[in-house]
């Protein structure tokens, strides 16, 4: 029988074991721990790597999608191409009924003009908080003056509403009768087409082709649109240089394909016969497209047959200049045409074998063909239009140039010749507009300038207008006028066009021409006499608000002066002027609305100014020059109750301005004879950008016999806000003697 040993030894021994026991377990504690960690790392990293995997499989299928989806972009491309003709032959064909506008105008929409004013109800004013026979009484009395004091401000406000809305009425029913009659003057120019195709007017079968060409739905996008022609009234024929695309056209790759090695995408070239062919092909489809639409526009019997040569532009290896080629010609008969199926023949046979044309066979080579018939045979008139190289007015020569004038004006529905070289009095082009009630005699005069017409070229055409006993003048050119130029013409029957309100009339009327290098980027409509060739008239004027007193106010909360907007008319109303690329997007801007009482007509303005100067012509804000090159002042579209409105980004004003002055005089159009005795009631409603009122200032009324006025100007402080001080200064000379107080040269 055993026994523990109870001596000094054994207890020893008994704690040594259990030591040892203690020891093992926390080793194989330890070595669990690290198991535990390598079998989570391990888990960490599988899982790791099919995360990667995962990642580069999307990836490698994303970048799949992309190579395929631009292959499919090319096969897409290549199929319009090929199916060019027979697309075309399925479109319907150019009518002269397209040309015609409906008589149709934007329906009055009066907007919250037409809410009446709610009027106070007056179980909503009951006397409150008395409890003696007294009290009771003067509550009741002090009820019912604050319900008598809130309807009469209601019925006032009503009132205001209503003058507003039949001014508005009368604005639209200006605007809407105006442009019904543009309307029907056009549509009556089309009836005139019509007879003129009738009777074969050569020129007039010209345009109207010319026009079936630009008008064609079927050209994919990228084809070129220019066109040479002439009519032979005797034989019924047109011929015709059309522009055809380039070789570029038939895309040089057949697919794209994505490399994992290298992680590229790399196009898989279209075999050089194949593209080759496609793009001869696509040559011949043009031509025969071209000549179905023609023959498919031709309601009228003036084509018997069309001769029609295409060419091709680029550059000459030979010489290294731009040049053109003839690869297509050909010469066909309407009942040889007509007997053709176009959406069976192969392109190229058609041209060359059924038609017996000329096409050349190494067209991507620029390897020409004589034309069969070209329109110099035909006519010495021959008609360009078309897209192809625009012409620089700066360098065009003096007498063409008057002569591109005469033909704007005669696009437009005016009769217009250009004058002899000689005792022409410095009128270039008379122009007659036949309307019975707004035409009369105009006298033109051209000014091929490159700097600023001066204001005494303005002042020697009225003169020249008063001489002549002329109905008004128009004087254009290919620079721009300041404002003392526009400052004297207004009110009076002068109509000023710059270079680039030139262009911009000369695109919408189907015209050519661009300044320098560049095309000419027109504005969007030319201000000046209601009625004036060239010009959109104004359909009435914006009036402005006084103030009184002193506002100070921080340059995130304050709106500034007025740019004397001419208010447009309904359907038409201008949006805010963005803000140019040298206006923060993030900058603070500020909405001044205007109103006042009484029915003067003002032109409102605004100076940036440097002291009592303004910085430049271009920093007066007026009609004709509706905001300041950086955008930070700006004409816009005045809310509903006001008269007039401008955008200020005060942060975004130069450095060097420290002043930003409100004018405004009596428009001389709308009331000559009248002053501003009647400017009365007038506030300033500061909004923000978000258009929440955020105050309200008051300047003091007009004085009889004055016809300009300013208003007061905001003044930069030293901690960059900006202050608003009253102005009062009027003037009997008018906008041109308040202006030539600041530096702007009225001659």
């Amino acid at each position: 029988m055993s026994r523990r040993s109870g001596g000094v030894l054994g207890v020893w021994a008994e704690q040594q074991r259990m030591a040892q026991r203690q020891l093992e377990g926390q080793q194989q504690a330890v070595l669990r721990q690290q198991r535990d960690a390598e079998r989570v790392q391990r888990e960490y990293a599988r899982d790791v790597a099919r995360m990667q995997r995962e990642q580069r499989a999307a990836y490698r299928r994303q970048r799949d999608a992309d190579a395929l989806r631009r292959t499919h972009e090319i096969d897409q491309r290549v199929a319009v191409l090929g199916s060019l003709l027979v697309t075309g032959c399925r479109g319907p064909a150019f009518g002269v009924e397209a040309l015609r506008r409906a008589e149709e105008v934007e329906p009055f929409a009066p907007g919250p003009l037409g809410e009446p004013v709610a009027m106070p109800d007056q179980r909503n004013y009951q006397a409150q908080g008395a409890w003696t026979a007294s009290g009771r009484a003067q509550a009741e009395r002090d009820a019912r003056a604050r319900f008598e004091r809130d309807w009469y401000a209601a019925q006032a406000a009503e009132a205001r509403r209503v003058e507003q809305l039949a001014s508005y009425r009368r604005e639209y029913d200006r605007w809407a009768a105006g442009r019904l009659a543009e309307i029907r003057a056009h549509n009556s120019g089309v009836a005139g087409t019509v007879e003129a195709l009738r009777a074969g007017e050569p020129e007039t079968v010209v345009e109207f082709f010319s026009a079936v060409l630009f008008a064609s739905t079927a050209w994919p996008e990228g084809f070129p649109r220019e066109v040479s022609a002439a009519y032979d009234r005797g034989g019924r024929g047109l011929v015709l240089d059309w522009d055809l695309p380039g070789y570029e056209v038939v895309p040089e790759a057949k697919g794209v394909k994505y490399l994992p090695s290298t992680d590229q995408e790399k196009e898989v070239p279209r075999p050089v016969t194949q593209r080759r062919a496609l793009y001869r092909d696509v040559l011949a489809q043009s031509v025969l497209l071209a000549v179905r639409e023609l023959f498919a526009a031709d309601r009228f019997g003036v084509l018997e047959g069309v001769a029609l040569n295409g060419y091709v532009g680029g550059v000459d290896p030979a010489t290294g200049l731009a040049s053109r080629v003839c690869v297509a010609s050909v010469t066909v008969e309407r009942s040889a045409f007509e007997r053709l199926n176009l959406e069976l023949v192969a392109a190229v046979e058609c041209v060359t074998g059924a038609l017996g044309g000329r096409l050349s066979a190494k067209p991507d080579e620029r390897v020409a063909v004589a034309p069969l018939l070209v329109p110099d045979q035909v006519s010495a008139d021959v008609v360009v239009q078309g897209d192809g190289e625009e012409p620089d007015l700066l360098a065009m020569d003096p007498v063409a140039f008057e002569g591109l004038v005469a033909q704007l004006f005669r696009a437009r529905g005016l009769q217009a010749v250009t004058t002899s070289r000689s005792n022409d009095g410095g009128v270039d082009v008379e122009a007659l507009d036949p309307d019975p009630i707004s035409g009369g005699s105009i006298l033109v005069q051209v000014k091929r300038y490159r700097n600023t017409v001066p204001p005494a070229a303005v002042r020697d055409l009225f003169g020249t207008v008063q001489g002549a006993g002329a109905n008004k003048g128009v004087l254009v050119t290919t620079s721009k006028f300041g404002p003392g130029s526009y400052t004297f013409a207004n009110g009076k029957p002068l109509t000023l066009i710059s270079g680039t309100e030139l262009v911009d009339l000369l695109h919408q009327h189907g015209l050519r021409g661009r300044l320098g290098a560049g095309a000419g980027a027109g504005m969007p409509g030319v201000q000046g006499a209601p009625g004036t060739p060239g010009v959109a008239g104004t359909a009435g004027t914006t009036g402005i608000a006084g103030v009184s007193g002193t506002s100070g106010m921080s340059g995130a909360s304050v709106a500034a002066g007025a740019a004397g907007a001419r208010t447009a008319v309904p359907g038409a109303v201008p949006a805010a002027v963005p803000a140019s690329a040298s206006v923060e997007a993030d900058a603070d801007f500020n909405l001044l609305g205007m109103v006042w009482s009484g029915s003067v007509a003002l032109d409102v303005c605004a100076l940036v100014c440097a002291g009592n100067r303004v910085l430049g012509d271009e920093w007066f804000v007026f009609f004709n020059n509706p905001a300041t090159p950086d955008r930070s002042v700006s004409m816009v579209a005045a809310a509903p109750g006001d008269r007039a409105a401008v955008r200020v980004g005060f942060d975004a004003l130069p450095g060097r301005a420290d002043r930003l002055v409100l004018v405004a005089a009596v428009d001389p159009e709308v009331n000559p004879d009248a002053d501003l005795g009647g400017f009365t009631e007038a506030g300033i409603r500061l909004r923000d950008d978000s258009g929440t009122e955020l105050d309200r200032l008051v300047v003091s009324d007009g004085r009889p016999g004055e016809t300009a006025l300013v208003l007061g100007s905001f003044r930069r402080r030293a901690g960059g806000d900006w202050d608003f001080v009253v102005g009062g200064k009027g003037y009997r000379g008018g906008l041109e003697e308040l202006v030539g107080d600041f530096g702007i040269e009225v001659e």
